[in-house]
Order: C-alpha cells, then structure tokens, then sequence
C-alpha cells in the first residue's frame, strides 16, 4: 500500500515553474511595452534620403573648420557659434540644439548672427550633459553644415 502523504512533488513543481515563467514574460512584455523608443529624429527615413547633400555641406564646411566654431563657455552659461566672418552678412539658416538621450529636448534656433560672426545661446534652461550643436546656413547658393558636440555643465 502507498502512503497518501508522500506524494510525488514532480508534477506540482513543473506546473509551478510554467506558472512563474509565463508570468514572467508577461511582466516583461509589459515592462517594454511602456518604454519609449527615441529614434535620432522624427522624418529619419526622408533625412537618409537626403543623406548625399548633408554630405557635399559638411564637406564644404571642412574647409571652413577653423573658423566655423562651437563652444560651451561655462561662466556666462552660453553656447558660442561663431561662423566667418566673410559669410556674417549674407548667412541664413537655423541651430539645432540635439540631445541624444532625450529627443523630447530638442530646439531649433534660427541662426542670427551679430556683426563679428558671432551667436550666443542662453544655456541656462538646457539639462547637464551632452548636446549636438548642429549649424546649417546657407550663403548663396552653398548649403554649409557643421555638427558639434558640447558637454553643458551647470
């Protein structure tokens, strides 16, 4: 005769294990469903498209790297562009101030420059850490581009 008490364990484990595994993955799921996925920007695929005439403008701006400048000047908490000053009084365009952990920080800024060339961002508002500062302006007919980083330290 058996003993009623001394069931096999084996079969309760098993269930207990698919039990706890399905729940699992049913956490998790959950879990990412909630993440947010930051792509770099939000018109990504019509920007690859347009790759090529990113590319003739930076290449142009290599020319320029000298005096096409980004910096971060921590005491006045400023972003400094500084483009040359031959292309200060006929230069439009626009800066964008690019967060790569956070796309919800971005800005757009158009580019006004003063006199000697020189623009000043107020960076007061911007979080600690890393930015792309990414200047486009266009002088004539020629599209320059020149994409800095600047760490912001507040």
């Amino acid at each position: 005769m058996s003993n009623p008490s001394s069931r096999n364990p084996w079969p309760l484990a098993i269930t207990g294990f698919f039990v706890v595994a399905i729940l699992f993955i049913v956490t998790f799921i959950a879990f990412a469903m909630r993440q947010r996925e930051d792509l770099v920007s939000a018109d990504y695929y019509e920007r690859e498209v347009r790759y090529q005439s990113q590319l003739d403008s930076m290449n142009r701006s290599q020319a320029l790297a000298a005096q096409a400048v980004v910096t971060f000047e921590p005491a006045q908490q400023v972003i400094v562009i500084t483009l040359p000053l031959a292309q200060t009084q006929s230069a439009t365009g626009n800066i964008h101030l690019y967060r790569p952990s956070d796309a919800r920080l971005d800005r757009n800024v158009p580019l006004a420059l003063n006199a000697a060339g020189i623009q000043r961002l107020d960076a007061k508002d911007l979080r600690a850490g890393l930015w792309k500062v990414r200047v486009r302006w266009i002088v004539g007919e020629k599209e320059y581009f020149v994409d800095q980083p600047v760490i912001v330290a507040l």
